[in-house]
């Protein structure tokens, strides 16, 4: 077989200096000055080359990804629907018909009658290259629908209304959307954020059917570019929940669902580091919040006094309490103990003593599911493992007992004798004690000789819970280990723990990983260069700086939507994020120190001369997040510079966004790729 051509792209002289350092960097011209329009015709033809180079490497082994996909969708059953749940009169569900890619809504009476469509997004889908439903609120009442739709995966969503009596859309059409949808009590209206041009919703709207949408009314308007503004609703769906916040300071608005024109309750103003959420439970606040200890705690208030704050449950050394919900004959506390979920019920009388609910195994992945009505006195509660499917239970508040309603059903077949699951702790170089989830064959010998898969994440207090995977399934079969390393910069151990991989520590982060993988390599669960890593978006910004530092240990590598150009993205305000970042990163504009940092560690600015692993880069044309040049500036310049003859893949989904390709099986299917090219990569029979 002959090879093709390895893309090359050009590079152009193009200089800037901050803080009195100059930075070269000749692939800049990759970024279309018309994003997000991107039409440059050089730059599609370079995104088009590495496509046609991706296909070219990857047709000898389509074979396997063909066998992936049907081992991945043998594994998934096609009709799959989801547990019914009452909200009001209405029993509500979604399901997927054999061969459907995408899910339909459906709803039936409580008192009984007819299954009714709702939404078929299959038929909205149609014809689309890309397709993904938002935001999507039933009216109080339960006669209309209002839905919002993205059909490029540029996240610019557009509200649409539905009337559920004759299934005709209103005319009431709002583009440029990106938030949730919330009904006022009366269902005249529903409020709502649009994105600005720079794609940060700054504001919340209340929209009254019938009406123009350039009529509607603003009923809050942020100013700090780094600040983003949800709309939601509490538990008892009195108030609208107007909320505003950056990554480390938030600030919190209730409006009267009967009148969101009123005057606003504001709960607490902004004071910088300090977070908090609301709910209420008659005419008390609870407030959830880390003022005092990033373990957080909750504390109540009247509603007609909110500033005054009386502590119910204090912060915890070993339980991270990460959220709170009140119901109308109690209130849940959800957390993590130690980096395990946890799910606890305590009474409005005895507040303090909550009960927790237990589960069978010592390693899992467990939460609230969907529990709409306020006066639920039968809880949903999701819960899985590394070795147990998705399994919907519901919890009876009032005996204590647990009852299975569905497990995750595998058509081709699962046995969980077959595997076996356990977590470690593995020393980084600091001393820290880093926890890994890790899922294995019951015969895997401990010897070295066996591959190793590694993910993470590890930004923004985002935990990776030790869940369940069908597609991982295919790996295990082929005597892999699996593991997941939870590092710093994610909050699995409580928000110290993310506080601990951000800003100056942010190093923390790619150290922790590197050291798990070597604390794995000499407990001879692998070897180096047997492992293949993986990460996404801050998580690929992982992937492109252990590649930097420690290239020798890894055989595979797959980068997702790889946040790598971190130093040019962190400098400019004008896209998407960037403003909102800066309490996550650094600000390099201002900070001479955050430069330097952000410099000493971006992926893209540390390429450097020396052999990297086998790379597998993908990218979303119309990714808000990541932006595709992210991936093709640094795919082409390891190209350029790296010293070895690994294969190096970049592919950039020319219709999709961040996400990758929409559709069940369409996002199968790269999943498949992904693993054909670590298979392939490492050796291992397929």
């Amino acid at each position: 077989m002959t090879l093709p051509t390895i893309p090359v792209a050009a590079t152009r002289p193009h200089q800037f200096t901050v803080h009195g350092v100059t930075i070269d960097d000749p692939w800049a011209w990759l970024k279309d000055p018309e994003y997000p329009e991107v039409k440059n015709r050089e730059i599609l033809a370079y995104l088009e080359e590495e496509n046609a180079y991706f296909e070219a490497l990857m047709a000898p082994h389509r074979p396997l990804v063909d066998r992936l996909y049907e081992e991945m969708k043998a594994r998934i059953k096609e009709d799959e629907s989801s547990v019914p749940q009452k909200d009001g009169d209405w029993v509500y569900w979604t399901a997927f018909e054999t061969g459907g890619q995408y899910r339909k809504w459906w709803r039936k009476p409580v008192a009984g009658g007819p299954d009714e469509l709702l939404l078929d997004e299959p038929s909205l889908a149609e014809g689309k290259e890309y397709f993904r439903l938002g935001a999507f609120a039933v009216s109080n009442d339960g006669s209309k629908l209002a839905y919002a739709i993205d059909d490029n995966g540029s996240e610019r969503f557009t509200i649409h209304v539905k009337d559920l009596a004759t299934g005709a859309l209103l005319p009431d059409t709002i583009p440029g959307m990106l938030s949730d949808i919330v009904w006022t009590a009366d269902d005249s209206g529903f409020l709502y954020g649009l994105a600005n041009k720079e794609w940060r919703t700054d504001n919340a709207r209340l929209h009254r059917l019938g009406t123009d949408p350039a009529e509607d009314v603003e009923l809050y308007h942020e100013d700090d570019e780094g600040y983003r503004v949800s709309v939601s609703e509490t538990s008892d769906r009195r108030w609208i929940v107007i909320a505003t916040g950056d990554h480390v300071t938030s600030e919190v608005r209730l409006y009267p669902a009967t009148d969101p024109l009123a005057e606003p309750i504001l709960v607490a103003p902004r004071q910088p580091g300090r977070e908090y959420d609301v709910d209420t439970h008659g005419d008390t606040l609870f407030i959830h919040t880390n003022d005092v200890n990033p373990m957080w705690r909750l504390v109540t208030a009247p509603i007609s006094a909110p500033g005054e704050w009386t502590e119910l449950i204090g912060p915890s050394q070993h339980f991270y309490m990460t959220g709170v919900e009140c119901y109308r004959d109690f209130f849940v506390v959800e957390g993590r103990e130690d980096g395990l979920d946890q799910v606890a019920i305590h009474r409005y009388d005895a507040p303090t003593r909550g009960e927790r609910i237990a589960f069978p195994e010592a390693s899992y992945a467990a939460g609230l599911g969907d529990n709409p009505e306020h006066g639920q006195t039968v809880l949903r509660i999701g819960y899985e493992s590394m070795v147990t499917p998705g399994t919907v239970y519901d919890y009876d508040t009032a005996t204590g007992t647990l009852t299975t309603l569905k497990v995750q059903e595998i058509p081709s077949g699962y046995d969980a004798g077959k595997y076996r699951t356990e977590r470690l702790h593995i020393t980084a170089r600091d001393g820290t004690q880093v926890p890994v989830s890790i899922v294995y064959p019951a015969d895997f010998p401990k010897d070295g000789s066996r591959p190793l898969f590694l993910y993470a994440y590890g930004a923004y207090g985002h935990a990776i819970p030790p869940g369940f995977s069908t597609g991982r399934l295919s790996l295990l079969d082929r005597g892999f280990a699996y593991a997941i390393a939870h590092i710093r910069g994610g909050d699995d151990l409580g928000q110290q723990w993310y506080h601990d991989g951000k800003l100056e520590k942010r190093t923390n982060t790619f150290n922790d990983f590197v050291d798990v993988a070597r604390g794995l390599i000499a407990q001879r669960w692998t070897s180096e260069g047997r492992i293949a890593i993986a990460g996404r978006s801050a998580g690929g910004e992982l992937m492109g700086a252990v590649v930097n530092s420690d290239p020798e240990l890894w055989g595979a590598v797959i980068a997702d939507v790889p946040f790598v150009d971190v130093l040019n993205t962190m400098m400019d305000e004008s896209l998407p994020l960037t403003p909102g970042e800066w309490p996550e990163w650094g600000n390099p504009i201002t900070d001479p120190a955050a430069f330097q940092l952000i410099r000493s560690y971006s992926p893209y600015d540390n390429v450097r001369a020396q052999d990297y692993p086998p790379l597998f880069i993908s990218g979303g044309l119309n990714d808000p997040r990541v932006t595709y040049w992210e991936p093709a500036k640094w795919a082409a310049k390891l190209r350029a510079t790296k010293t070895d003859n690994n294969v190096l893949l970049l592919k950039t989904n020319m219709g999709a966004g961040h996400g990758g390709k929409s559709g069940r099986f369409e996002s199968l299917r790269e999943a498949a790729e992904e693993h054909a090219f670590v298979l392939w990569q490492l050796g291992v029979e397929g």
